[in-house]
């Protein structure tokens, strides 16, 4: 076992969440270093260093990313929040911040993945991971604690790191899970779940649910750590419906298998059978067969396949009551087993859905409404984190929390008043609603989390599996992947009863906001429902961002920023420029974030050497670059006035370079800069998430401006963001530019980094 990695003790037993009405800081002391504790724990199963620089999955990073990954995610909410001061190692803070959520399964690898970057050694990444445990420590024993934690607290920040180590727990899990069984050892007191039960479930028997009312989400004053997606509140009527009483098993699945579901097109999606035939997938992943499959591992590993049966290498310390072999191997954490037939299968949505398919008779999968539906009687909200959250009481009666280190049989834990067996635990169930938020409302520090993700292209996966703890083991939680994405995760049955010239409308969500992707443009959003007979709640994204990647909103900024001789980004260059000349600023490099279609950012091109342009919105930036390539864009506005978009005389564009970025990344701060500039807080989800770097990314007695076309944004509302983080506001004043309204008046503050 490499123990080196240890900051703390090994551990693989999870203490429960903190009720944040009542905590201590000896509870909050304990539970961080449980959470610390637990992530680090998985890694020493690694047999030594390299394994750390190997890509277990084409689509992620190698393994040192992730193990240095949490630690960072603490020291930068952390610095946000205001509860520590100064950085411990920026550029691990850099390298370290921020993973993947590729595009779709056939993305080219990470540039990271492919041996050219230089990543730090083990015993530095360790070295890092004890200074930010030492760090909070101290904070947790030095920092006055007020109760309830809410979110309005600095405290909340520190809820945020502990509950992103538990994700990346199960995250890192299925990564190391992928590796080579040669490279990984299990570690002592990893123990798996019995192979049967007493009782094996001879069939899974669909379950009726009459037809109710819903309501889900988390309450804002609930006194636990939640993720922003879990807030707001939706009711909803659920027609009746049935569904499986067990999981879909292995032994279920090997069914599929033998009616040779993966070769017949027939049974899934136009979206799934491409994701199919590129991976030439024939199983799945985590199932072993002796043709030599492909692995989907990166790197150095791109070529090994795990389909090669050991001569010998079968575990032999589980419970296993079944002596017939079978013509597949299972994937354990860190060894190979006999297939385990009772176990919940582990599988995308993709061949969960071809799965449905071939069962045929209106078998789909479960809403979201209708997993609630399921979990039967449960305690109201209101009743405490203890009463009616069974995560919060310590006593498990579910196969999660590392109950066992895997699956275990669907039957071996108790079925619920409804008559339903592991509504949580063992493994995620996918759904067919598409990923969104619950409200509108979110908060500065998530907003590099979920709101991406309320693209269409992401599915809801719920109830937590085996490995999942603190917060994913909640009822509230509610995460998401892209459809080919490779979890804990499995499904159940389920089917709509209805008369067969119904059309039912069901409580399933997706998501109709058509999202832009840099370089690519829009791609269809094809529903996977039998759309004949069943109408889903079509709703907009809670992403507001994506609301402006339209071709009308584009049309809209275009004749913003060209159509006036004084528009609003002529006149904020303008302001610059006077700036630069008036307070002898150096000229070395500037950043403009809020770039919207690149005038602004071009104008200001001959005043400095580099100059990054940012904005959020896709279309946007897809347009300023063509611009900015020489490429004239021409667009009619409602009025019939003819705007033409056209490179600036006189610019230098190659002088600019433009980024999408959801939020202020650390590697914008790589370069520190004379003037930062920030134009679009109007159009922004979070506001102060943006204005909380600025300081960080500006150099000393560098300038930043805030510009805001509402007059909203003044020095007033901004002096107690931006005056803690060390700006001294040296000047304020109103602006009158044109727009497509009249003339309008913007205010302008100019910050000093001092």
């Amino acid at each position: 076992m490499l123990l080196k990695v240890l900051t703390g003790n090994i551990s693989f037993t999870s203490l429960p969440p903190l009720d944040l009405a009542s905590c201590t800081k000896k509870e909050i002391l304990d539970y961080f270093e449980n959470s610390y504790a637990l992530n680090e724990s998985v890694f020493t199963a690694l047999k030594d260093d390299s394994v750390f620089y190997k890509c277990p999955d084409r689509l992620r990073l190698p393994l040192i990313f992730y193990y240095a990954h949490t630690a960072v995610v603490y020291v930068n909410k952390l610095v946000l929040a205001g509860l520590l001061k100064e950085r411990i190692n920026f550029e691990f803070e850099k390298m370290f911040e921020t993973g993947v959520d590729e595009m779709s399964w056939d993305d080219t690898e990470n540039y990271r993945m492919g041996g050219s970057y230089q990543w730090p050694s083990v015993d530095d990444v360790v070295e890092y991971r004890r200074q930010v445990r030492e760090t909070i420590r101290n904070i947790i024993h030095t920092t006055p604690l007020q109760l309830p934690i809410t979110m309005e607290n600095n405290w909340w920040a520190l809820f945020m790191g502990m509950e992103h180590e538990r994700i990346h727990l199960e995250t890192s899990s299925v990564l190391i899970r992928q590796l080579p069984v040669d490279m990984v050892i299990k570690p002592d007191g990893w123990n798996y779940a019995p192979m049967n039960s007493d009782d094996i479930p001879k069939e899974n028997k669909m379950v009726a649910v009459s037809n109710t009312d819903v309501k889900f989400g988390k309450p804002k004053d609930f006194p636990s750590y939640g993720w922003d997606n879990e807030y707001g509140e939706v009711s909803c009527f659920v027609p009746s419906f049935e569904a499986s009483e067990f999981l879909v098993t292995n032994g279920e699945f090997l069914e599929f298998i033998k009616a040779d579901g993966y070769s017949k097109r027939e049974y899934w999606t136009e979206e799934g059978w491409k994701w199919k035939s590129y991976r030439d997938a024939n199983h799945p992943m985590f199932w072993i067969c002796n043709n030599g499959c492909k692995s989907g591992c990166g790197a150095a590993l791109s070529s090994y396949s795990h389909c090669r049966f050991p001569e010998t290498y079968i575990a032999n310390d589980i419970i296993n009551s079944n002596d017939q072999k079978y013509d597949f191997k299972y994937r354990a954490m860190f060894d190979i087993l006999e297939m385990p037939l009772s176990w919940p299968v582990d599988v995308n949505y993709h061949e969960a859905k071809a799965y449905c398919q071939w069962k045929g008779d209106g078998y789909r999968l479960l809403s979201e409404a209708e997993h609630n539906a399921i979990r039967g009687n449960q305690e109201p909200c209101q009743s405490g984190p203890k009463l009616c959250d069974p995560i919060f009481s310590g006593k498990i009666s579910f196969n999660n929390n590392l109950v066992y280190g895997s699956s275990a049989p669907v039957n071996l834990f108790p079925n619920n008043d409804l008559g339903f067996y592991d509504v949580f635990g063992n493994v995620w169930q996918w759904t067919e609603d598409q990923f969104n938020g619950l409200c509108l409302d979110t908060h500065y520090l998530y907003d590099d989390f979920s709101s991406p993700c309320y693209d269409g292209k992401h599915n809801i996966i719920l109830g937590g599996s085996w490995i999942s703890t603190g917060d994913e083991a909640s009822r509230f939680a509610r995460f998401a992947f892209r459809r080919h994405f490779l979890q804990h995760a499995g499904f159940r049955l389920a089917r709509t009863i209805q008369d067969k010239d119904d059309k039912i409308e069901l409580p399933t969500r997706v998501v109709d906001t058509e999202v832009y992707v840099l370089g690519c443009g829009v791609e269809e959003n094809k529903l996977s429902l039998d759309q004949d007979k069943i109408k889903p709640i079509v709703v907009p994204s809670t992403n507001v961002h994506y609301h402006f990647e339209s071709p009308h909103a584009l049309w809209g900024i275009l004749e913003q920023e060209f159509g006036f001789r004084k528009s609003f980004p002529v006149v904020v260059a303008d302001l610059c420029k006077e700036l630069v000349q008036n307070n002898a600023i150096d000229t070395n490099s500037a950043l403009w974030i809020g770039a919207g279609c690149g005038r602004g950012p071009v104008l200001l091109s001959g005043t400095f050497e580099k100059l990054l342009a940012c904005d959020v919105v896709a279309r946007f930036l897809d347009t300023a670059m063509s611009i900015q390539n020489g490429k004239d864009v021409k667009i009619e506005t409602e009025s019939g006035k003819s705007v033409v978009a056209t490179l600036e005389k006189d610019s230098k564009p190659e002088r600019v370079v433009f980024k999408q970025f959801t939020w202020i990344p650390n590697e914008v701060g790589i370069d520190l800069y004379d003037l930062t500039i920030i134009t679009f807080l109007e159009r922004t989800q979070q506001p102060k998430a943006w204005l909380l770097r600025l300081s960080e990314i500006t150099r000393k007695k560098g300038l930043v401006v805030v510009a805001s076309r509402s007059g909203q944004w003044n020095q007033e509302s901004l002096e107690p963001t931006l005056g803690e983080k060390g700006l001294t506001c040296i000047e304020s004043k109103d602006v009158h530019y044109e727009d497509t309204d009249g003339d309008k008046t913007a205010s302008f503050t100019i910050w000093k980094h001092v």
